[in-house]
C-alpha cells in the first residue's frame, strides 16, 4: 500500500503555505475514486477536502470514505464562477478553524473548467497562506471519446492539467491506451501522463509535487479566452467571465442533471427493468445510493458510459434512495416518472 511517508510530511509542513491540489476530470473519470485512494493511503497528513457537484442534490459526500478530515461540500453547479467567493471563504474557514491542516484537496464537478478555479486561488489573499501545488486531470481510458473532446470544458481539463491521469486502464487494450495517449499529446504538448487502475498510484507522484506553472498562467489565461469566446455577463477580480444563465436550470454546455430522492425502497426487479429497458444512451454519467426492499445492504450505484456497477456496504445513515443522472437532452419528467415506478408498493 502506497503512503505519504513522514519525510513527505516534513516537506509539506516546512513550507510556509498550505499546498492545494485540484482534482479535475470529465464525467465518470474516477475523481472520487482517486480521492478515496488518497484519503485511505495517506499517513500523518491532516487533509481538508472540498467537493463540488453538478446537480440539485449532493451524492459525492456520501461516496467519499469517512475519515477525520474536514469536509465541506460546495454546491450551485459550477465551481469556476458562481461560487468563487464561497470557495475562497470555505478555504479560509478551514484554515481558521483548524490550524493543523497540512493539505487541501478540491474535487471539482466533471463539468468544471479547472483554470478559473486556479485563478480564483491565485487572485485572492489566499496566496498568502496557500500555494497551488498542481491540477490533476483524470481521463477515463474506456470512455474517452468525442463527447469529451467536443466539449470546451473537456478540452480545458486536459490543457490545464499539470498531471493527466489515464484511469481505468484495466478495462481497455494496450493499443487503445496508446491511441488515447496520442490524442492527449495532440491536445497538450509535453503532457505529463500517468496510467492507473481505480486511481491507484503512488501518492508521492501526485501530492506535494509543486508543478503548477504560475509563470505560464497569463499565457494560459489568454489562450483560454481565445478558445472559449464566451458571452461575458459579469466580472470577477481575476477577470474571468462566464455567462452562467443556464446554471439555474442545472445545465452547462447543454449538459443537464436530473436528481431524484425518496425515503421509500426500490424494487430490485423494477430498477433492473429501468436499467435494461428505459435508461437512454444520452445519459453519460449517473451515481447514487440505493435502498432495495429485498436487501438489508446499502448499494452504491455508478454509471460511466455504458458501464454500470453496484457495490454494497453497511448502512450508517437513514435508509433512502438518492440518484443523479447527467447527460444531454434528458427528459427530466420522464426519468423521474420511471424512477417513481421503481418504488416498492
Amino acid at each position: 500500500m502506497n503512503t505519504i511517508e513522514s519525510k513527505t510530511k516534513e516537506s509539506i509542513v516546512s513550507k510556509a503555505n498550505i499546498p492545494i491540489t485540484i482534482i479535475s476530470g470529465f464525467l465518470g473519470s474516477g475523481k472520487t475514486t482517486l480521492l478515496n485512494h488518497i484519503l485511505t493511503n495517506q499517513k500523518g497528513i491532516k487533509t481538508a477536502v472540498l467537493v463540488n457537484e453538478f446537480g440539485e442534490i449532493g451524492i459525492d459526500n456520501e461516496l467519499i470514505v469517512k475519515t477525520e478530515e474536514e469536509m465541506i461540500e460546495l454546491t450551485n453547479g459550477c465551481i469556476c464562477c458562481s461560487i468563487n467567493g464561497e470557495l475562497v471563504d470555505a478555504i479560509k474557514r478551514l484554515i481558521n478553524v483548524n490550524n493543523q491542516i497540512d493539505y487541501i484537496i478540491i474535487e471539482t464537478t466533471g463539468l468544471a473548467d479547472p483554470l478559473p478555479v486556479a485563478m480564483t486561488l491565485l487572485g485572492s489573499d489566499l496566496r498568502d497562506t496557500t500555494r497551488l501545488d498542481s491540477i490533476i486531470t483524470l481521463i477515463d481510458a474506456e470512455n474517452f471519446n468525442d463527447v469529451a473532446l467536443e466539449s470546451s470544458i473537456g478540452r480545458s481539463q486536459i490543457i490545464y492539467g499539470d498531471i493527466l491521469l489515464l484511469n481505468k486502464c484495466d478495462l481497455v487494450t494496450n493499443k487503445s491506451i496508446e491511441e488515447t495517449i496520442t490524442k492527449l499529446n495532440g491536445i497538450k504538448n509535453d503532457a505529463r501522463i500517468l496510467k492507473s487502475i481505480k486511481g491507484n498510484i503512488p501518492l508521492n507522484l501526485l501530492l506535494s509535487v509543486g508543478i503548477f506553472e504560475t509563470d505560464l498562467l497569463n499565457q494560459k489565461e489568454s489562450d483560454h479566452y481565445d478558445s472559449h469566446k464566451h458571452d461575458h455577463s459579469h466580472k470577477h477580480d481575476h477577470s474571468h467571465k462566464h455567462d452562467h444563465s443556464k446554471e439555474k436550470d442545472n445545465s452547462i454546455e447543454d449538459f443537464i442533471s436530473v436528481s431524484f430522492q425518496t425515503k421509500k425502497p426500490f424494487s430490485l426487479r423494477k430498477f433492473q427493468y429501468f436499467l435494461d429497458n428505459q435508461l437512454t444512451s444520452n445519459v453519460f454519467r449517473a451515481k447514487g445510493i440505493l435502498w432495495f426492499s429485498e436487501s438489508e445492504r446499502r448499494h452504491l450505484f455508478h454509471l460511466a458510459g455504458k458501464r454500470i456497477s453496484i457495490e454494497d456496504s453497511e448502512w450508517k445513515e437513514k435508509r433512502n434512495n438518492q440518484l443523479v443522472f447527467i447527460g444531454k437532452g434528458l427528459d427530466k419528467v420522464k426519468i423521474i416518472s420511471q424512477l417513481n415506478a421503481c418504488i416498492e408498493i
